[in-house]
């Protein structure tokens, strides 16, 4: 009881220090990509805190699985330089007896893990792309403000408004520049006001002037109107594309088995995977030289998960192009890496060594003495 509980706590206290500051991290790098987003016009800048809470939920499982492993490595390590393996192991306690205490820790956390990869991560891909799609498909007097020049989202035309009336979609004084169908138009009007017809939005104008002439010619047209209508955009319904595998749910990627949604489905089911591999790594990769000091290994650690992530990445794209299939990457690809794991773990266990048997020195000269010259 003293040995399980012992590790769990200092576990504990590695785990949720490692987990802030990887936080803190992961935060500062989503919001400097956020703000780079909504500069660019691609997100609306009262959308940036919220978009940033979405991005980082749904990278919580990389940042747990990560966590995890480090704090476990770097508190078996510590407990190695300390010496205290040297006691446990004296007491009766083997190698291979810190994995029950390990996952008894860890199993709230693995469990987290696959909830928030097969349930949360497709849910927060679609709330992001509808914040973005609603922000893009916005109308184009909705991105005016008043005094400013304004290009529409098909880019053919400017709108100009001096300003706006107050609780109402109105405003006074409006200016429209357009090059459509091989024709520039300019057409100024008092006032305008939007209307809504089925899907379409329209600007109304009322008491103005156009004038219209055909690119190339010097003819100018000119018309006065008491009331014209300017289409300015259409409401697109949100998800009338197939959506993407990001943002399907899981079953619905077990109901359409395609290569795109399988790929997906087995880059979830590795996140819960390599969680698990992964605790059964840090405790055949924890150790500390005497002589150095324990930068080194945790940069190894690091190496390792990189590298790990990345299979679980290309296993992805593997699937996709049809190089291996869905049951035989998660066979061998994270089986691999778990018999690897325990393979390891056996042999820091039972102390296997492998080294060549070398001859003793007595038969080698007896053996030279006898051959013949």
């Amino acid at each position: 009881m003293l040995f399980q509980s012992s590790i769990r706590k200092e576990l504990a206290r590695s785990f949720g220090a490692t987990l802030v500051v990887l936080i803190t991290i992961v935060m500062t790098i989503v919001l400097i990509r956020t703000l780079g987003q909504a500069s660019r016009g691609v997100l609306s800048p009262q959308d940036v805190m919220l978009f940033m809470a979405y991005s980082a939920l749904g990278r919580l499982p990389t940042i747990l699985t990560l966590s995890l492993f480090i704090s476990m490595v770097s508190t078996l390590s510590r407990m190695y330089s300390d010496s205290e393996m040297v006691v446990w192991f004296s007491s009766g306690q083997g190698l291979a007896g810190f994995l029950r205490p390990l996952f008894h820790f860890a199993w709230p956390v693995l469990l987290v893990i696959t909830l928030m990869a097969v349930f949360v991560w497709p849910w927060t891909n679609q709330q992001t792309r509808d914040m973005q799609s609603r922000y893009q498909q916005r109308g184009d007097l909705d991105r005016i403000a008043p005094g400013q020049f304004q290009e529409s989202s098909s880019g053919n035309r400017v709108f100009f408004i001096d300003r706006t009336l107050a609780g109402e979609k109105a405003s006074n004084n409006v200016f429209i520049a357009a090059t459509e169908k091989g024709k520039n138009a300019i057409t100024t009007a008092q006032a305008g006001r939007l209307e809504r017809k089925g899907e379409s939005q329209f600007l109304m104008l009322s008491n103005g002037q156009r004038l219209e002439n055909v690119i190339g010619q010097s003819a100018l047209k000119i018309s006065d109107f008491e009331e014209y209508g300017v289409k300015t955009g259409d409401t697109a319904v949100l998800g009338d594309n197939v959506p993407e595998a990001k943002l399907m749910s899981t079953r619905a990627l077990i109901k359409d088995p395609s290569r795109s949604n399988l790929g997906e489905l087995a880059w979830r089911i590795g996140l819960a995977l390599s969680a698990i591999n992964l605790v059964v790594l840090a405790l055949a990769l924890a150790s500390v030289n005497p002589r150095g000091g324990r930068s080194g290994n945790l940069f190894f650690v690091v190496l390792a998960f990189i590298v790990y992530n990345n299979l679980v990445n290309l296993g992805q794209s593997w699937i996709f192009v049809g190089l291996i299939g869905f049951a035989p990457l998660l066979l061998v690809m994270h089986g691999g890496i778990l018999l690897l794991g325990l393979a390891w773990l056996a042999k820091r266990h039972n102390n296997w060594t492998f080294r060549l048997k070398r001859q003793p020195r007595s038969e080698a000269i007896a053996v030279r003495a006898g051959s013949p010259s």
